[in-house]
């Protein structure tokens, strides 16, 4: 099957949690949005139509044959199988899934950092509350998220957070790490000796092959100020 991914075509944000799946699994897929004019027109026909029974709310969503899904951890939930990379048990699909819900809360965190009253305001227009956001989100939030993950490699029994085989949810936290690096390259640099199993994650999947050659890609969006992570230097003491 040629799988059809709809995200917006300049930033990586919850598309790239899909993207690196697809591309672990070396799946035919194409990102619609970033073929030009009429890609972008047909991801938000997709989003307008009144007539469609299951519109998706926006994206990320994944065209697959006549099936439509959005929302970044049920695309990944249907993918896992599929893409061989979830687990064949029930138990351990739900499982999987419940982690990839709790990098979901996490992106929010991130993103309300730099964005903590409201995303119709810019930065500027709320930086006394984004400094106190990042205060507290890099002494309790932080640590209460990675801190979890570190204890669920320590008990997965392999080296990976399911255990011996990587998952997409493996592929997901080695996205959060690298977008942390680049929103706060400081703070991440002090903090990462507390979780040496999820930086340890992070670069076991990063010298996967599929993940080295996408790396290298021009499918790999930059980083930039219009993500879920945005550098600013005030933010990053």
């Amino acid at each position: 099957m040629r799988y059809e991914l709809y995200y917006w075509p300049d930033v990586q944000g919850r598309g790239e949690f899909v993207r690196l799946a697809l591309e672990e699994a070396g799946a035919d897929y194409v990102d619609v949005a970033r073929q030009g004019k009429r890609g972008m027109a047909a991801m938000m026909k997709l989003i307008n139509d009144q007539r469609a029974k299951r519109p998706p709310f926006a994206p990320p969503f994944l065209k697959a044959g006549k099936l439509v899904i959005a929302q970044t951890a049920l695309i990944l939930h249907y993918l896992g199988p599929r893409l061989r990379l979830a687990p064949r048990d029930e138990a351990g699909r739900l499982w999987a899934h419940q982690l990839q819900l709790t990098i979901a809360d996490l992106v929010v965190e991130i993103h309300d950092t730099h964005h903590p009253v409201t995303s119709w305001l810019y930065f500027e227009e709320q930086r006394p509350a984004a400094r106190r956001r990042t205060k507290d989100f890099w002494r309790y939030r932080v640590p209460k998220f990675l801190g979890y993950f570190e204890r669920v490699l320590g008990r997965s029994g392999g080296s990976y957070l399911l255990g011996s085989r990587p998952s997409y949810v493996d592929l997901s936290l080695f996205q959060i790490v690298e977008g942390l690096r680049y929103a706060f390259p400081n703070r991440m640099k002090r903090f990462e000796r507390k979780i040496p199993r999820v930086i340890a994650l992070h670069d076991r999947v990063g010298k996967r092959p599929r993940i080295v050659a996408y790396m290298k890609s021009k499918r790999r969006i930059p980083f930039s100020q219009w993500g879920i992570y945005r550098y600013f230097k005030e933010l990053d003491r």
